[in-house]
């Protein structure tokens, strides 16, 4: 099973970004997206920003992965 996630991009290096979620940073490609800017939220899969997100349907995204990681603790 292959994850895709959204992250916010903190750090732009020519090509490359660190991406970070909850305190967890990640170097991730930008080669396969145009424009990005600080403080987008991308959708990261295997090291590649694949996407871009508005700031709403990321956190709406995140809150999502927060109920699962809530109901794998308590199942």
């Amino acid at each position: 099973m292959c994850l895709a996630i959204p992250m916010k991009l903190t750090r732009i290096e020519g090509d490359k970004g660190i991406a970070e979620l909850s305190g967890v940073k990640k170097e991730v490609s930008l080669k396969l997206l145009e424009e990005v800017k600080l403080g987008d939220y991308l959708i990261i899969h295997a090291g590649f920003a694949i996407q871009r997100l508005d700031e709403e349907e990321a956190m709406k995204t995140l809150a999502i992965w927060e109920e699962i990681a809530e109901i794998e603790k308590h199942p």
